[in-house]
């Protein structure tokens, strides 16, 4: 049987450029597709890969580029409009597809094309990164140590800063307010108007809800229909959270996240080797059924763009020795317990309460 060949779409961005290095460090040779040529050549050259020129907005070009790929990982965002075009291609090919989006609008997109990946064959998987992996699959086993657990809370806090494709998700985000899960419906609710203290495993956090993929992926994951996400937020900053919400007619029109998205790319680095190598990620996670049992647990992780370049890798190669076909989540796709496989992991005991 021929080799199973993958390409990694984006590949000169940020999180793009560190996992093309690291697949390389790991005996991996994906075909690196993005649209520069420019770019593409002087990193395929540095790296010994081939390359593809392809154009998202060109669905015949976009087709032609998979012609032989068994699989796609797709780091090009924001993804609400990157995700739906290579999705479409990746059905019509029969070709595997993972990204590493946190958007819950993505998420929703791809999980309602369940029954037509089922159809092709293909696995669709989005959010093979941080923090959709680790919130997912502390998600996963704390519904499977809780059985009835009918509320799910997540959070998270990360150190350093974010890239291109983070911010300008960020920027898109900024006229939609916040969202949580509630008895099975997405539902919005006001920005910064749950706020809780989360004992993380270092220390307490003052944390602030947020309208993160989980309130989409840990519902397919868990079968919960309570769900709220959170990110610290010092107390400080939480007024200027608020503030942001009576401008966000605004900021929601074209010239105005046109504009905030070109200052992005004049301003934004992502976080360099170094802030890589010392930073680290803590998630929780809390479930609670109807009796009042609660149970929690953390985890201690690695800062999140090594972990994404770590754990998109892993997934991929679990996707090309075989994975069901569907719309999934991690959890689903390779078990609640693929958080422990990746570099750095710590899973800390579950306490009851």
């Amino acid at each position: 049987m021929s080799e199973r060949r993958w390409m990694l779409y984006g590949a000169y961005g940020y999180t793009g450029a560190l996992t093309a290095k690291l697949a390389v460090s790991r005996g991996m040779s994906p075909v690196l597709a993005g649209r520069s040529a420019e770019k593409l050549e002087a990193e395929a050259r540095a790296l010994d890969l081939e390359f593809r020129v392809i154009d998202l907005d060109e669905p015949a070009d976009l087709r032609a580029g998979l012609q032989d790929i068994d699989a796609v990982l797709h780091a090009a965002g924001p993804f609400s409009k990157t995700s739906r075009p290579m999705v479409d291609a990746c059905l019509e090919r029969g070709c595997h597809y993972l990204d590493i989006t946190g958007e819950v609008s993505v998420f929703e997109a791809v999980h309602a094309r369940d029954t037509a990946a089922r159809a092709a064959g293909v696995s669709l998987i989005p959010g093979v990164g941080f923090d959709v992996v680790p919130t997912d699959c502390l998600a996963a086993l704390l519904a499977a140590e809780l059985g009835d657990a009918s509320h799910l809370e997540l959070a998270f806090h990360g150190a350093g800063g974010p890239s291109v494709g983070t911010s300008k998700t960020i920027v898109e985000g900024l006229s939609q307010g916040n969202a949580e899960r509630i008895h099975g419906c997405i539902t919005q609710v006001g920005v910064g108007s749950r706020t809780r203290w989360i004992p993380f495993q270092d220390k307490s956090r003052h944390c602030v809800g947020i309208p993160w993929g989980d309130i989409s992926t840990a519902y397919y994951s868990t079968g919960i229909g309570n769900i709220r996400v959170y990110m610290s937020l010092p107390p400080s900053q939480l007024k200027w959270m608020r503030m942001s919400a009576h401008a966000a007619p605004l900021l929601g029109l074209g010239p105005v996240q046109a504009a905030l998205k070109k200052l992005v790319e004049w301003r934004v680095k992502g976080p360099d080797a170094e802030a890589r190598a010392r930073g680290s990620s803590q998630v929780w996670g809390e479930v609670r059924n109807p009796h009042g049992d609660v149970l929690s647990r953390t985890l201690t992780t690695p800062e999140g763009y090594s972990l994404t370049a770590d754990a998109s890798l892993r997934a991929m190669q679990r996707v090309l020795e075989g994975v069901p076909a569907g719309a999934l989540t991690p959890s689903m796709a390779f078990g609640a317990e693929f958080i422990s496989e990746l570099d750095g992991v710590v899973l800390h005991e579950a306490v009851r309460v």
